[in-house]
């Protein structure tokens, strides 16, 4: 915690990653729930949004834990693409570190 205080830049950024991503795996998990048992979905919108924020690795194991979302390719291919972009973002970012 001394550290988020004293330095917030990579310590915030890293706890913002981390809280996206626990978002992003609950809003799997809950959204499957409600497609197994019926019930009020979450808009694949809101799991892009959530995945697009940083959360895209807790979308990542929840789409293997939870065994969904895997088959729909237009969702796939948006996922991979915010993928893409967090991942090309993080090189450049850490180029431009050094």
């Amino acid at each position: 915690m001394h550290l988020l205080i004293e330095h917030p830049g990579p310590a915030a950024f890293l706890l913002w990653h981390i809280v996206a991503t626990l978002v992003s795996f609950s809003l799997y998990g809950f959204d499957k729930r409600r497609s197994v048992r019926g019930g009020r979905r979450v808009r694949e919108s809101r799991l892009h949004l959530v995945d697009a924020l940083g959360g895209w690795p807790g979308g990542l194991v929840a789409m293997r834990v939870f065994k969904h979302k895997r088959r729909k390719q237009a969702f796939t291919r948006v996922f991979a693409m915010t993928v893409f972009v967090h991942l090309a973002a993080l090189a450049l970012l850490l180029r431009l570190v050094r």
